[in-house]
């Protein structure tokens, strides 16, 4: 999804400024760790009835797009 502005607001007053599906109050990170957790998107849809498909494709720009503003340190493991 190109425009994942269209599905995602933050708003202070809308669970605490976290990201969420407009409309609702379902977290994108909630959707992303579904996600990471194995659940397909038909599960994620039964569970969240008020979903779209392209609101979970857009949780997933967002967070691909939020992995790109950050740096993340990682651990090199010294091999001798």
């Amino acid at each position: 999804m190109s425009d994942w502005t269209k599905r995602i607001s933050i708003d202070p007053r809308v669970c605490h400024g976290k990201p969420c599906i407009k409309g609702t109050r379902i977290m994108v990170w909630i959707i992303v760790d579904c996600l990471a957790n194995g659940d397909t998107e038909g599960e994620i849809l039964g569970a969240y009835p008020s979903l779209k498909r392209a609101d979970i494709q857009a949780a997933l720009s967002y967070a691909a797009e939020m992995t790109r503003e950050r740096i993340l340190p990682v651990p090199i493991k010294n091999v001798a």
